[in-house]
């Protein structure tokens, strides 16, 4: 997996060609730990932008309120999650791995392999052209071998073993697949419980493959309370309140995620995995958004109908003034504000949202190693 060659030409299935160039560095530069994520849209820092889907952020008003006030890809209004970590990190922002930028020395600040859209299966029943979670390892191997090229094959190693990774996925296989429809291909082959329980069964393979990719120290979040997104609430709900359907299937899904996270660790003799409940984070300022700053968690600050949920955030959407006064960007995603609450509990929060241990005790203890 670390060995360097002069050129390797690596096959992914992805309607995209990246260039390889082999960069001689003569002198290797210290670095901040590096990062690197996998995942959804959520997640995606612009790998998008690269591919032909139209599962995408690259137009006014996504970023608006970014440093340089431009859409870049990222489904939020600012920040992304994947930015906030690595600023409380101290690191320089992942870039996406499509990106051209990313080469040389900006190899060792990790990689954002996130695509919009995807799932835990590979169903497709909605978007193509996307970056399935086998073509993300895929471009995940392939970082490797230019990395080894830029530093050597033992200091690769070593930055991918010490790298901090992020991994989100969970909320397309229910809300874009099992409940895209009253009646779809997986709820008619399953049950929740037992759909839940497949996509266990799945995604334990995904991370142990990231696991035998070099990954390390891996954050895996558990999916959001999409019942309570304006796109559903527009959907599904009647009186305004969260849909109790998804709901109740998100607490079916979470804790089945968190007892298979302990179980690989318990397989691995170490905390490698650590379960995030985003459920619970979520809806701590859904459920009270007056005491986080909010006016309100039902209508996002930019779409089209009730809640700003059926129709696109475009620049024909309603956009609110203010972003930091809306739980919620757009249909699906929160704002930099309401990302910004979830950071403090990704680092600071007790055992009930981060199992086995938040990222604040996982720094201090990887410091020492």
């Amino acid at each position: 997996m670390y060995m360097c060659s002069t050129m390797r030409i690596i096959v992914v299935p992805v309607t995209v060609v990246v260039t390889v160039m082999i960069v001689v560095v003569p002198k290797r530069v210290e670095t901040a730990r590096a990062f690197f994520v996998f995942g959804d849209s959520l997640v995606d820092s612009g790998n998008n932008n690269y591919l032909p889907t139209t599962a995408r952020a690259d137009s006014p008003p996504y970023d608006i309120d970014y440093p340089t006030h431009r859409p870049t890809g990222r489904f939020s209004n600012g920040f992304n999650l994947p930015d906030l970590i690595s600023q409380r990190i101290g690191s320089k922002p992942t870039l996406p791995y499509l990106s051209p930028e990313l080469n040389g020395q900006r190899l060792l600040v990790g990689a954002n392999f996130a695509s919009a859209g995807i799932g835990i299966l590979n169903d497709g029943i909605q978007f193509v052209g996307i970056m399935r979670i086998f073509q993300q390892f895929a471009l995940f191997e392939q970082y490797q071998e230019r990395l080894c090229a830029v530093v050597g094959a033992k200091w690769a190693k070593k930055v991918v073993n010490g790298g901090l990774v992020l991994m989100t996925l969970g909320g397309n296989d229910f809300v874009n697949n099992y409940f895209l429809a009253p009646v779809t291909p997986r709820s008619r082959q399953f049950t929740v419980p037992d759909f839940s329980r497949y996509l266990i069964s799945e995604y334990r393979k995904i991370l142990k493959t990231l696991y035998e990719l070099g990954a390390r120290r891996v954050l895996v979040t558990g999916t959001g309370p999409l019942g309570c997104v304006p796109s559903q609430l527009a959907m599904r709900s009647t009186n305004g309140e969260c849909v109790p359907q998804l709901q109740q299937a998100m607490q079916v899904f979470n804790p089945m995620l968190v007892n298979m996270t302990r179980e690989l660790n318990s397989q691995l003799g170490a905390n490698v995995f650590v379960a995030v409940n985003a459920f619970l984070m979520n809806m701590n300022f859904i459920t009270n958004p007056q005491k986080y700053g909010f006016v309100t968690s039902k209508i996002a600050c930019c779409g089209q109908g009730p809640y700003n949920g059926p129709g696109p955030c475009n620049s024909l959407s309603s956009l609110c003034p203010n972003r930091d006064a809306y739980a919620f960007w757009d249909a699906f995603h929160p704002s930099q504000r309401a990302l910004e609450f979830i950071l403090d509990e990704i680092f600071n929060g007790t055992s009930d949202l981060m199992s086995p241990m938040n990222l604040s005790t996982i720094m201090a203890l990887d410091s020492n190693i």
